[in-house]
Formats: C-alpha cells, sequence, structure tokens
C-alpha cells in the first residue's frame, strides 16, 4: 500500500479561478499530522532543453487514483549527496532583501549544519536512500558563508504572467519600488556559473548553492506570459496557476554525465515569491495569493480547517516572527522568511536524494518531500493562533541547534516495505533498541531474546549488489551475551531460519543457552539501513554452578556490569608470568573504571568525570570511544580504536589521559574533550561513550596489562 493510499480526501485549497472551493473531505493523520492534496503535476519537469525538480504551489485537485505512485526507486544507483558544503547567494543589486530576512536564511542554514548528524532532525530521514556506492545519502551540511551578488539584471528575458505592483503611496516610502524584472532559468544559470568562475568557487557534488532573488524579481522557466512556467501566474488563467512554482533545484553538468565530474555545478532557486505581505509596510499586498501559504502548508490549521474555513484570514506558520511587532522599519516583515527557509529545506532535501535528476523519484517524476507535500509534525511546540500583526501562526515541529523552524516532513521509503513502524512521512528518526531479560533462568536452559521489541524506523531499504543491481537491505541486529560465546549477527525482520524475501542470516530473534551461573550483561546492538547504530544492555542472572576456577595465562576475560557505567570488561595481557626481576611472578593488576553519568553538557563543560581503582602501582592510560559512524555523523576526528574485541563496532579514540600511581588505592580524573569535539558532541540529543583504561604493572622483565571496557550513554 502506498502512502497515497493511508491518506484519505483532502482539502482543495482556494484556485485562483472562481474563489473559494472545498473537497467533500477531511482527515487527519494521526493527532499531529497534517494532510492535503498531492501536486497535480509531475515535480521533475522538462521545459524545453531544461529539466528542473520544482516545488508547485498548492494543487486544485485531489490526487488522481489512477495515479498514486507504485514505485519510488533509483533502478540505476545513481548519485545521492554524501555530504556538501552550503553557498547562498543573494543576488541582489537593488538592494531590496531584507537585512531581517538575510540574517534568518543565513542562521537557518548555520543551525541545519550544526544539527547534521542528529537523528532528532528530518534530515535524518534522508540517510535511508542510497546509490550504487552503498553510501547514505547522509546530509552532513556545512555552511560556508553567503554572498550578495550585486551584479545588475540584464534586459528581462521573459514576461512576468501578472507583473508585481507597488502601491502609490507605499512606494514612496521604498525609495523606489522593487525593480520589475522577468528573469529566464538560463539568465540565472548563466549569472550564477559566472559569479562562481569569478569567485573562484568550488564545484562537483559536494557542493550546493542557493541563489535567492528579493521582491519584484520574476523567474520563469521558459518566455513566461499567461501559460509560462513561472514563480508569478496570472490570477485569472488556470493554466498559469497549474505551472507556477514556488521554488526549483537542477544543475549545470557541462560533461552531461549521468554520475556528474568535478564541473558539476548542483544549485536551486528561491524566489521572493515563496514569501508574502503580512505585517508589511513596505510591499502593498496586491492579493491574498502572495502571502505564500500555497507554498508552505496552504493555511491548513491544526484543527483539521483549511484557513479558508475560518473567520480569520488563513495563516502561513512562521515560529521566528520577531516579537514583538514592529520591527527596525516599523512593520512586522522579519517572520516571512521562514516561508523560503521551508523551500530551501524541501530543495536541500530533494538535492540529497535526487541532485542530478536521475535518481531517486517515483512513476510520476515525485522527488522525496513531494510525497508528503503540506505535512508537518508531529509539531513540537508554538501556536496556531494568528498574531494580530503579521497574520501569521508560530508552530514549529524542528529544533536545528537552537533554532526552531516549521519545516515539511520527508518521506520513508521504509514504511513502504515493512509494515512496522510503517510510518511514509517523518520529520526525524527513531532508533531504540529494545529486549526484555528472561528471568529467572537456570544454567543450560534454553531462552529467548527478542530484539522486534525495538523501535527502528528505518528498519528496510534498497542496497546495491556489485554489478549496480537494486536489491533488498533490512537493519541488523548483533546479540553480545556476555559469557564468552561468539557474537550474533544478521538482519531483522525474521527469525531463524529466515525465508523470503527476508535476508539470511537473521537475527532479530535468538535463542542462547548459558553454561554456567551467573550475573551476565546480554548486550543489542542495533543499527539501520542509514548506517545509525546504538544499543542497549541488559543483566541476565543464571542460577547454576559457577564456571572453573583457572589460572591466568595469556588472555584472561571477565564481565561486569557496562550499561550503568561500572567496569564492562577486563582483559589481562602478557606473556607467561611477569617478574619482578628476582624471579618472584607478579600477577596482572586488578582494576576498574567507569564513566560517572552525569548532563553531557556538564560533561562538555567540565570533561568527562572518571572514578576508577587499581590494587597497585601503575601506568596507563583512559581513552574516551565513540562509534565511528556517529563520530562521522557529528564530524567529529579521531585515531580508529585498536585491538578492541573481535565483533565490535568500529569507534574513534576522541580523548585521551595519562594515568600513573605509586600505590593502590581509588580516585577521579576529569577526560577533557578539545574544543572541537565538544561543540560536536554538544549537537547531539545523547551520547554513547566507551571508556577504555590500559594500565600496566611494576613489574621490571615482561609486565602484565590490564584493560577496562566500560560505557555510559550521556544525555
Amino acid at each position: 500500500m502506498t502512502i497515497f493510499a493511508r491518506l484519505l480526501s483532502r482539502l482543495i485549497p482556494r484556485h485562483p479561478v472562481g474563489g473559494l472551493s472545498l473537497a467533500s473531505g477531511l482527515a487527519t493523520l494521526g493527532a499531529a499530522l497534517l494532510l492535503t492534496a498531492a501536486p497535480a503535476a509531475a515535480v521533475v519537469t522538462t521545459v524545453g532543453p531544461l529539466t528542473v525538480g520544482a516545488q508547485p504551489r498548492a494543487t486544485s485537485s485531489v490526487y488522481p487514483e489512477a495515479a498514486k505512485p507504485k514505485t519510488y526507486a533509483n533502478p540505476a544507483g545513481n548519485p545521492v549527496l554524501h555530504g556538501v558544503g552550503d553557498y547562498a547567494i543573494f543576488w541582489d543589486p537593488t538592494d531590496h532583501y531584507w537585512s531581517e530576512w538575510q540574517a534568518a536564511v543565513d542562521g537557518y542554514l548555520e543551525q541545519a549544519g550544526g544539527a547534521s548528524g542528529s537523528l532528532a532532525t528530518v534530515f535524518a530521514v534522508d540517510a535511508q536512500y542510497t546509490d550504487k556506492s552503498n553510501r547514505p545519502a547522509i546530509y552532513s551540511q556545512a555552511y560556508k558563508g553567503s554572498y550578495d551578488d550585486y551584479h545588475a539584471y540584464p534586459t528581462s528575458g521573459c514576461v512576468d504572467p501578472e507583473p508585481f505592483a507597488v502601491d502609490d503611496q507605499i512606494g514612496q516610502s521604498l525609495e523606489g519600488p522593487p525593480t520589475p524584472v522577468c528573469l529566464t532559468s538560463a539568465q540565472l544559470a548563466s549569472e550564477l556559473e559566472a559569479f562562481i568562475s569569478q569567485n573562484k568557487l568550488p564545484k562537483g557534488l559536494g557542493t550546493v548553492y542557493y541563489l535567492l532573488t528579493p521582491p519584484g524579481v520574476t523567474i520563469c522557466l521558459d518566455g513566461g506570459k499567461d501559460s509560462g512556467h513561472c514563480s508569478d501566474y496570472a490570477s485569472a488563467s488556470e493554466e498559469s496557476y497549474e505551472n507556477s512554482f514556488c521554488s526549483y533545484h537542477a544543475d549545470i553538468n557541462p560533461g552531461g554525465l549521468a554520475s556528474g565530474d568535478a564541473n558539476t555545478i548542483l544549485y536551486a532557486v528561491i524566489p521572493w515569491a515563496a514569501a508574502g505581505g503580512y505585517g508589511d509596510g513596505d510591499l502593498l499586498e496586491v492579493n491574498d495569493r502572495r502571502s505564500g501559504i500555497e507554498c508552505q502548508d496552504d493555511g491548513i490549521d491544526p484543527s483539521g480547517k483549511s484557513g479558508y474555513e475560518l473567520e480569520e484570514h488563513p495563516r502561513e506558520q512562521q515560529p521566528n516572527q520577531k516579537v514583538p511587532c514592529p520591527d527596525s522599519d516599523g512593520t512586522c516583515d522579519y517572520g516571512l522568511s521562514d516561508l523560503i527557509i521551508n523551500q530551501i529545506s524541501l530543495e536541500q532535501q530533494n538535492m540529497v536524494t535526487d541532485p542530478l535528476l536521475n535518481a531517486w523519484q517515483d512513476e510520476h517524476k515525485y522527488e522525496n518531500t513531494d510525497e508528503c507535500r503540506f505535512l508537518f509534525g508531529p509539531i513540537r511546540g508554538g501556536s496556531s493562533s494568528a498574531n494580530p500583526e503579521t497574520g501569521a501562526g508560530t508552530l514549529y515541529d524542528q529544533v536545528l541547534d537552537s533554532g526552531i523552524y516549521y519545516l515539511n516532513d520527508a518521506f520513508s521509503l521504509a514504511a513502504e516495505r515493512l509494515p512496522y513502524p510503517g510510518v511514509p512521512c517523518l520529520n526525524s528518526v527513531s532508533l531504540l533498541p529494545k529486549f526484555t531479560a528472561p528471568n529467572p533462568v537456570n544454567a543450560g536452559e534454553t531462552i529467548g531474546f527478542n530484539g522486534m521489541e525495538s523501535d527502528i524506523a528505518l528498519d528496510a531499504g534498497v542496497g546495491y549488489s556489485s554489478s549496480g543491481a537494486p536489491q533488498p537491505n533490512y537493519a541488523t541486529y548483533t546479540w553480545n551475551f556476555g559469557d564468552g560465546t561468539p557474537e550474533v549477527s544478521g538482519y531483522a525482520p525474521g527469525s531463524p531460519p529466515c525465508e523470503t524475501p527476508y535476508l539470511s542470516p537473521c537475527a532479530a530473534t535468538e535463542f542462547h543457552s548459558f553454561q554456567y551461573g551467573g550475573t551476565y550483561d546480554v548486550t543489542l546492538t542495533v543499527k539501520d539501513v542509514a548506517g545509525d547504530t546504538t544499543y542497549v544492555t541488559h543483566q541476565v542472572t543464571v542460577d547454576g554452578p559457577p564456571p572453573p576456577s583457572s589460572t591466568p595465562t595469556s588472555t584472561t576475560t571477565t564481565t561486569a556490569s557496562g550499561a550503568s557505567g561500572a567496569a564492562g570488561s577486563s582483559t589481562t595481557q602478557g606473556g607467561p608470568g611477569a617478574s619482578n626481576g628476582e624471579g618472584a611472578a607478579i600477577p596482572a593488576p586488578v582494576a576498574a573504571a567507569a564513566i560517572v553519568r552525569e548532563k553531557l553538557r556538564t560533561a562538555l563543560r567540565k570533561g568527562l568525570l572518571v572514578s576508577y581503582s587499581v590494587n597497585e602501582q601503575v601506568a596507563g592510560r583512559f581513552e574516551v570511544l565513540l562509534s565511528t559512524a556517529i563520530a562521522h555523523r557529528l564530524g567529529i576526528s579521531g585515531t580508529p580504536a585498536t585491538g578492541l574485541p573481535a565483533g565490535s563496532p568500529a569507534e574513534l579514540v576522541i580523548a585521551k589521559a595519562i594515568l600513573v600511581t605509586t600505590k593502590a588505592g581509588h580516585s577521579a580524573v576529569h577526560i577533557v574533550f578539545s574544543k572541537r569535539t565538544a561543540a560536536r558532541l554538544a549537537r547531539a540529543h545523547k551520547v554513547s561513550l566507551m571508556l577504555r583504561m590500559v594500565v600496566r604493572n611494576a613489574a621490571k622483565t615482561n609486565p602484565l596489562t590490564t584493560t577496562v571496557l566500560s560505557t555510559v550513554t550521556l544525555g
């Protein structure tokens, strides 16, 4: 069943011809998701020689039953983006782009970059999409700055379907009205290419440009007029409305390669048409269509009613409105930038998953966010009540660093491939490993561990074979039973034996028996199809005879609590026996260490507090380890950790401290992170860290070394 089969008939937004028109039904998706009709025309659109991924305005008809998508795929494994640098270019020779708007747009790009790697953002949904490199489309974005392009506009290359109007009286306060110009997509591409060349800016699939234009500038994909494909439209023409758009993305690819090359330029055009004129003392609100709601959420109210059904004017949601109004020019312009920011977010996600317009689409050429048009939620705060000055609400569904935003949901293919969790439109990703520890347990008894209790949003996806053919992919489960037996790893869903269509081996559920009595830490590590990894540990107490004692030889391993922050595992290494130089054997040192559980922000500010104890004089070191996958998502660098137990996930060493003692005892130490590492870790809602303590005794020859591992999750 596709997403559209799940969505009920929805409100038909106001059409420019004929006033108001309502659909016969309303529906809600849960209590928080707001639904509306999908756009009626193909979104990856070819106009003449140009192909773009466009964001159309609100549609005038419900998505036809026969046109519901049957596939959403990237059959050739064409490129997705694996991390980019963002540039914002304001082409504004007449200086009509409000400074408050520029600050809000730049701030959004910086905060979106700062939130890279967090599962709590809508961009985390995109990481499930891959190309034939089998690397996820992780939008690890870095804000590279914004620039004003003051190069004069060329002569209009198109005809505006309905030229922008400025009230004579209000226009006087502008020092002249905005420059009326109509620019073609070819003119914008030419300007961007020249600007990049002039300023020696980077090209290739690692860079994205957002080209923004101010009020009064209309953009057309063709020559314009009533039937043109433009950012404006003629209010008397249904065709003009249906052909209009809010923004688009495209590429300049001189080599014409399906995979792009070092000279490719990826860019999105964000016209001012996406914004509006509520509360604006400079620009006359020519008509309601310039309010921008058709480019954001069509004014749908959380109550399930459209703004058109309410007595007050339909409203956008602008959580960054400047409160109180007025702002520096005596009006309330500031909040209008949020409508533009949502367009940037839409283009961000579509470029990540379909940068060259040949990757992830459905059979109707819809891209990622088009499948979830006008879906926002769950709402995290704000109000839908209209601000009396701006006529806008303040709802938000995203927290990016310290910034709040109202951004369209992203499509999750995983929901189409497995019925649970089965939510097709998401604004964050859940990854919660769970299992219930059996109790009581007897030695030698067969017991079951059910990892299918876990909540994994991205539990199914598409991978690619060595020949580049698409193939199924699922989340993976790894079990460590803490008793020295080999780890068990495999796919989910399914339980042994795996059957078609699931991949083998499966390990979502496992049976195990413990040979001896004792307390064991059982750890379940889960990895979703985007490569996100986390784990949970529960203790299992087994009744029965203890394991036989043995004299330590070259390697001895014991296990204790790890999830709570106590010592995890202790390994002793050395030769047959250490010596003090006089023939007396010296046993390996006995050591314990654990990260003290505290708030993450406290640990980042003061240093990670570690409590430890040793039974003799030792020398060694502490190392703080972080999962390589998480480190890469947060942009943290470090040295790969070696010598970890077989089957352990890859880890990076992100902080160190030296330990030297002169006698036995217990104490504590703060391990301080570098400023860069601390700043990157601060972006995470919570983080799981591993502590490795490596100490050796004072034997003069062949000293023995003890390694202690423990883990803790700080939030």
